[in-house]
């Protein structure tokens, strides 16, 4: 977001998605994304889902 200058809210506005789900999203208190959610982050961000995701395994 910060490379390409765009707000919560805005990304918020142009995925389709609640500024809190998002915002959730972004501090990793989710368990679970949809695909379609993932591709709208993905395409309005220009980026791929790798750029977004990290994997932690469970201690």
């Amino acid at each position: 977001m910060a490379d390409r200058k765009m707000s919560l809210n805005q990304l918020a506005r142009e995925v389709g998605i609640s500024n809190v789900n998002l915002s959730n999203i972004k501090t990793g208190k989710i368990s679970a994304i949809r695909f379609s959610t993932l591709d709208a982050i993905c395409r309005v961000l220009d980026c791929q889902p790798g750029d977004l995701l990290e994997y932690r395994p469970e201690p």
